[in-house]
């Protein structure tokens, strides 16, 4: 928000049922790109699923992946918003995206982490998961064994 919003809000006043003036705020949402797995089956399904959100207010852009089953919504929206409005207009299941590149998870394949219904070249978020991130999370002995053949270290052994 820049000044002028600013000073904006603090003369904007409304009156409340009892008479008193009362500040009243706008709260404003943040561009945000929104994620959303959905499963879809045809193209009626990616239709409706894209129509879902597309008349929703503050949509700015919408993409379907139907391979995928994925669904990005880019607009200055709240995401549970766009998650509910999904659900109550397709009848679906639906659920904020779960994957992450495997580049981003240390061990991506460790339990909890790998799923074998995941897109190529994703693995599951471990990071919010308590139980699977300390299975996902490297150890120090781990990491030392392993720069101690890496080719990045110019102290590692030259055996191999």
């Amino acid at each position: 928000m820049g000044v002028l919003d600013h000073v904006s809000n603090l003369f904007e006043w409304s009156h409340s049922h009892r008479g008193r003036k009362k500040l009243k705020r706008k709260l404003r949402n943040q561009l945000q790109t929104v994620e959303i797995k959905v499963k879809m089956d045809c193209e009626g399904c990616k239709t409706r699923v894209k129509n879902s959100v597309k008349g929703m207010k503050g949509v700015t852009q919408v993409e379907v992946e139907p391979k995928q089953h994925k669904l990005t919504v880019i607009g200055y929206v709240d995401p549970n918003k766009v998650l509910k409005r999904v659900r109550y207009r397709t009848g679906k299941v639906a659920e904020m995206w779960p994957y992450v590149p495997y580049d981003v998870i240390p061990h991506p394949y460790a339990p909890g982490v790998y799923d074998r219904k995941a897109p190529a070249g994703y693995v599951r978020n471990a990071m919010t998961d308590p139980k699977t991130y300390t299975l996902a999370r490297a150890s120090s002995t781990e990491e030392m064994y392993t720069m101690a053949f890496s080719d990045d270290n110019p102290h590692a052994c030259v055996i191999m």
